[in-house]
């Protein structure tokens, strides 16, 4: 009886485990921008990194303050908004608050043969 009580434990858990880090990976390449997701006081950027693209082209947020998480799925990867004191290595988040204007997103770890191909927009509308 306890064996097939630990087989069952076991398997809900490796489906529940199973469901989570599916679910949250997966990103369209072909999706062009976002609205970003209400959080508090800000706004949040998710930004998922793999060889060797973004999962956007472009996102946009209204100016004021910002969260950008990077979230690496294949290779390691880092960013840099030029023009803005972000800068991330790897798996992170940095706030700021940001003016309007349009910012190029760059990897800034060399990561391979499409490390220049791995290039977005940050769009910080007025409000």
């Amino acid at each position: 009886m306890r064996a097939k009580t630990m087989t069952l434990l076991l398997i809900i858990l490796t489906l529940v485990l199973t469901a989570c880090t599916n679910s949250h990976f997966k990103a369209s390449k072909n999706t062009i921008a976002i609205t970003p997701q209400q959080v508090g006081p800000g706004e949040i950027v998710d930004l998922i990194a793999e060889n060797w693209s973004f999962n956007q082209k472009k996102y946009i947020v209204p100016a004021g303050e910002v969260t950008v998480n990077l979230i690496n799925i294949e290779g390691f990867h880092g960013i840099e908004v030029q023009g803005t004191d972000i800068s991330i290595e790897g798996d992170g988040s940095y706030t700021t608050t940001l003016e309007p204007g349009e910012y190029t997103i760059v990897c800034n770890i060399i990561c391979g043969t499409g490390h220049n191909d791995m290039v977005a927009t940050l769009i910080v509308e007025e409000v």
